[in-house]
């Protein structure tokens, strides 16, 4: 299988590239805590169908000791007691994030006052942040049909 475009080895696509990288920087820098953001980067993936990024995220995690228990349960969060309440607020600001248009009215105030319990500003702008910033990383891959699987930890940096 191969990408429609190579994203890594084009000029524009490039530049773009390390634009978005830079902002992730910033959010992997923040104090919203290392294991929710790949658990929030992982679902929102597995939402938009974005095989790429569910191996590279699932892989970061367990490289920095998630277990295969959550990771395998994080498309079935509601169901699961491995995740903390923190997590599940988080979880769920990511799929109603993620599903803007099959709720009209974006995210509910339920889902932001419960995540709001849970976070601090700085925090809830981090998840907010990373929220956004995953979904552009799958329509980029989803878009172009990039190849999943061949991803190693820090092959990136």
């Amino acid at each position: 299988m191969e990408a429609r475009l190579n994203l890594f080895g084009n000029a524009v696509a490039g530049k773009f590239m390390r634009h978005i990288n830079s902002a992730g920087k910033v959010l992997t820098d923040s104090g919203l805590p290392h294991a929710t953001q790949e658990l929030v980067k992982i679902r929102a993936s597995q939402i938009n169908g974005c095989g790429f990024c569910t191996d590279m995220h699932t892989k970061d995690a367990a490289h920095a000791g998630e277990t295969a228990q959550r990771l395998n349960l994080v498309a079935a969060w509601r169901e699961a007691t491995v995740f903390t309440d923190a997590e599940r607020a988080a979880l769920e600001l990511a799929e109603e994030g993620t599903r803007l248009a099959d709720a009209a009215g974006g995210v509910s105030e339920e889902v932001w006052a419960n995540a709001a319990k849970y976070y601090d500003e700085d925090q809830l702008a981090a998840l907010v942040s990373l929220i956004a910033l995953i979904n552009a990383y799958n329509r980029l891959n989803v878009i172009v049909q990039q190849p999943a699987g061949d991803y190693q930890p820090g092959m990136f940096g």
